[in-house]
């Protein structure tokens, strides 16, 4: 390999980091998303029309797969290219509808809370939302010849009372129409896909409407998704509701989890995402990637493709780009495997997000104090500090869209070191139990009834994981952005 020059490291530095992250899927470059999109083939099952649920824990690419389909239309290509079932089936007779978020066509949280609270113990009220709003999005599709009225399309979207109570003024009609709509894809050869995604932020700050409004939602769907052959949902929903909520759930949840799909991310898939993204930002990225013998495929919706077969097929760039070491020797421990098991959470999952976010931070460190030597990229140095800014960004994010409340423990936590006795961790998050957890959101309450549900939920979600000795301790992805430290950490310069 040539030796770097200063200048085309510069410039390379720059292009690490500007790869087009926003941190968010669905705020991703228009301009750019099919070339960071990496069609993972292990995911592609989550697009067959008979998988009715998919599962991930956040950051897992839910909303990323659901943007690539429903907007960029973008199934053909990933059939193309992931092979298997899909490849099987015929792209073009498949729509994808959009059942959740609709933004102006759905109820806002306040008066999605006030319908919700005003039938909380009636279930059916939770169906009947899901099911008049179904037949919105599905209007232009529908024979709407037996309905005697117009007044469940005509009503604006924001005001459920007036809709569900539309809806059940129809009598059988309704579900008449989505009966002779199924016939009629299914005579056709075609199919609808119903998709609902960020399920759980509805509701905002009260985690007791989302539950209630997703339990409605499965509950409709396990009815009926069997009646209808060709008008089917994908329901994304994140592993740890899934998993908390199985039980109360019951047969419904049962019902579609049958034949689920789970949407996780190996090592091999991680590096291939960001091979994709480093070749695709740049003509200079992409040779400086090719230098180190990493083929590609050439798509013509896609972009370059890596041939990674397995993940240490990525490990030559990764140690041309920082090092072999985390510091002078092995004593550090191997920047390949630095990377990843410093952003996985408290159940080992590393996410893309958090991998591209840590390259693009460290670039941007690099520019603005160059550290790195022996014709690097990157330095070890610029990755610690990086992992902070990581850290910080990761639960603000989580802050303000899926875990209002979590500003409430790094309130109850800031200043404390880790691991720590549980029973210490629970005394901590007992404090002003009753007090505000997010000063922005003052309703805002953690999804339990007392410190040692909230101590499990938190290890559920990955936010606390438990050490062998069962002390509580928070990885380095939620470490800094909870103001915590960790004693014998490795010391920052």
């Amino acid at each position: 390999m040539s030796r770097l020059q200063q200048e085309d490291r510069s410039v390379l530095l720059r292009d690490l980091a500007n790869m087009g992250s926003s941190g968010i899927a669905e705020h991703e470059n228009p301009a750019t998303f099919r070339q960071t999109f990496y069609p993972v083939a292990e995911h592609s099952r989550a697009l067959d029309p008979d998988v009715a649920l998919v599962i991930g824990s956040r950051g897992a690419g839910k909303s990323e797969l659901f943007r690539a389909v429903v907007q960029e239309k973008l199934l053909p290509a990933i059939a193309r290219v992931s092979g298997g079932q899909l490849s099987r089936l015929m792209p073009q007779q498949i729509e994808w509808l959009v059942g959740h978020p609709l933004e102006k066509e759905f109820p806002d949280m306040t008066g999605l809370r006030r319908f919700l609270k005003e039938h909380r113990s009636d279930l059916d009220a939770s169906v009947d939302l899901w099911r008049a709003y179904l037949l919105r999005v599905l209007r232009t599709h529908l024979d709407l010849s037996g309905f005697g009225n117009q007044s469940l399309f005509e009503s604006q979207g924001g005001d459920v009372e007036a809709i569900v109570r539309a809806l059940g003024a129809l009598g059988n009609e309704p579900v008449l129409a989505l009966d002779r709509l199924d016939r009629t894809l299914e005579t056709s050869q075609r199919w609808i896909i119903v998709s609902y995604d960020e399920l759980d932020v509805i509701g905002g700050y009260d985690w007791h409407a989302m539950v209630q409004s997703i339990h409605g939602l499965i509950s409709f769907w396990a009815n009926n998704a069997r009646r209808w052959k060709r008008i089917r949902p994908k329901i994304f929903l994140r592993t740890d509701l899934f998993r908390r909520h199985a039980q109360s759930f019951g047969a419904d949840l049962i019902k579609l989890a049958a034949n689920r799909a789970e949407i996780t991310w190996s090592d091999r898939n991680l590096y291939a995402m960001l091979v994709k993204r480093l070749a695709n930002t740049s003509q200079g990225l992409r040779e400086y990637c090719e230098e180190t013998c990493i083929r590609f495929e050439q798509d013509a919706d896609l972009g370059l493709i890596p041939e990674i077969k397995k993940s240490t097929d990525a490990r030559p760039l990764i140690e041309r780009i920082a090092g072999q070491y985390m510091g002078k020797n092995l004593k550090k421990g191997r920047t390949f495997a630095w990377l990843l098991s410093h952003i996985r959470d408290g159940n080992g999952h590393a996410m893309p997000r958090a991998l591209v976010r840590l390259i693009e931070k460290a670039s941007s460190q690099e520019l603005e104090r160059p550290l790195a030597t022996y014709n690097r990229l990157l330095d070890p140095r610029s990755l610690r500090r990086a992992l902070d800014d990581v850290s910080k960004e990761h639960v603000l994010e989580v802050n303000t869209h899926e875990l209002p409340w979590l500003p409430g423990v790094k309130d109850r936590l800031d200043g404390s070191g880790v691991p720590m006795p549980r029973r210490d961790a629970e005394r901590l998050l007992g404090q002003r139990w009753d007090d505000s957890w997010n000063r922005a959101n003052p309703g805002a309450r953690p999804p339990a009834d007392d410190v040692s549900q909230l101590a499990t939920q938190l290890i559920e979600i990955g936010v606390f994981r438990v050490r062998p000795d069962t002390r509580i301790d928070v990885p380095d992805l939620f470490m800094a952005g909870l103001g915590l430290s960790r004693r014998g950490g490795v010391r920052k310069r």
